[in-house]
């Protein structure tokens, strides 16, 4: 007769088994079925996928001796994406968590406007902010032109106002999800700590300092490194709003591994940039990883 422990273990096992055989069948396999794709001269239109070995990723890790190339520009795109929308998508949706934990009127209802947004389909909010940011018809440059200010803006088509609408939209569109964490970090933090502070005769900006933000630095930290995957991951908005416009210049590196794939069947090709894109956020990952480690030497999960 099978012990306790074992029959326990068992019990586990099976209620783990459907998402296991979800992930192997869905996140497993194809992680590796690509990085074997990768190792080929993969093109959907030809029968003959030969070996080539690493010779996809040399060739994109290769740059031309005068421009990028193309796979190189949509990573310098994909980085001055993320370098642009990460810092405001921490602190405008702490400043928001911060506005929606205190008690007042209406608050509930503040906390579905901030986070309505977040429930709309990426294609919804690209044709929507295309209508708005339309350089001839659009309600933004009417808008501007009624206060007297320029108002033939080339908000899609030109540099760096075509940045300008990627990033804030994406902030507008995404800030409620992070601020919902943020929020249940706050009301996570014990109130005996802002009570003991304040008879400490410490101000506000000394209890957010000293108080408020260590206590916030695991969800920091989850929040940082999500916002970094989904802003280096950002495909839809540049393809609804901006198409890549002005000419490549933000096309993200998402974006050019689904064209090559996609469009250019140079599926190979496609499955070694996105390994290289993976890596990347792997090394990055744990560079945010050793930045919020905590002082006392343990991990922030």
């Amino acid at each position: 007769m099978a012990s306790p422990t074992r029959r326990s273990d068992l019990a586990a096992w099976l209620f783990l088994a459907p998402y296991l055989a979800l992930f192997v069948t869905f996140v497993l396999i194809p992680i590796v079925y690509g990085l074997w794709i990768s190792l080929h001269s993969w093109d959907f239109m030809l029968p003959d996928k030969p070996f080539i070995g690493l010779d996809n990723y040399i060739s994109l890790m290769s740059p031309d001796s005068v421009n990028f190339s193309p796979f190189w520009q949509s990573m310098q795109a994909s980085a001055i994406f993320t370098v642009a929308s990460v810092p405001l998508l921490l602190v405008v949706p702490l400043a928001v968590a911060l506005v929606m934990n205190a008690n007042f009127r209406g608050r509930n209802v503040v906390r579905a406007i901030y986070f309505a947004p977040y429930v709309l389909g990426v294609a919804v909010v690209g044709v929507v902010w295309r209508f708005v940011l339309d350089t001839n018809v659009g309600a933004l440059n009417w808008l501007l032109g009624a206060l007297g200010l320029p108002d033939s803006i080339a908000w899609l088509s030109s540099l760096p106002a075509a940045w300008v609408a990627l990033v804030g939209v994406t902030v507008w569109w995404t800030l409620g999800f992070n601020a919902v964490i943020f929020l249940a970090g706050l009301q996570d933090i014990p109130k005996e700590l802002y009570e003991a502070a304040k008879v400490d005769g410490a101000s506000k900006w000394q209890a957010f300092r000293n108080v408020t933000l260590p206590g916030l630095r695991q969800v920091t930290a989850f929040v940082t490194m999500i916002t970094i995957i989904a802003s280096a991951n950002m495909f839809g908005q540049s393809y609804v709003m901006t198409s890549g416009a002005p000419g490549q210049e933000t096309r993200t590196a998402i974006m050019y591994i689904a064209q090559d794939g996609l469009q250019n069947f140079r599926m190979g090709q496609a499955a070694a940039a996105s390994w290289i894109l993976t890596l990347a956020l792997m090394l990055l990952s744990l560079a945010i990883f050793a930045v919020f480690r905590d002082r006392s030497g343990g991990e922030t999960a």
